[in-house]
């Protein structure tokens, strides 16, 4: 009984540090893509972001807007804007959010 514990806790603990290694790594990907020539490649890093849109190639035009005028773009295909306050703040003339 102590044992099956002691495993399920192993796995419980190994989870997580797999977890915390995979956040790490997308991190250093992202400080990465911004220290290449001086700025973020906003082309391939939208295209990340846009991948599941409904609207591709729109998704893919807002955020490099976004994006060059921000030099960041928030990790994920949805939300995480927080990462990136220029571009969760940029709004259209309606006041619309503008970045997807």
């Amino acid at each position: 009984m102590a044992s099956s514990r002691v495993v399920i806790a192993s796995l419980a603990f190994l989870l997580l540090t797999l977890c915390l290694v995979e956040s790490r790594q997308m991190l250093e990907i992202n400080a990465s893509e911004v220290s290449k020539a001086g700025g973020i490649d906003c082309g391939s890093t939208c295209l990340t972001r846009c991948q599941q849109s409904s609207r591709p190639n729109l998704c893919k035009r807002a955020c490099g807007t976004c994006c060059s005028r921000c030099s960041c773009v928030p990790l994920g295909t949805y939300g995480n804007y927080d990462s990136c306050p220029c571009y969760r703040d940029m709004t259209t003339k309606g006041g619309e959010r503008k970045c997807p």
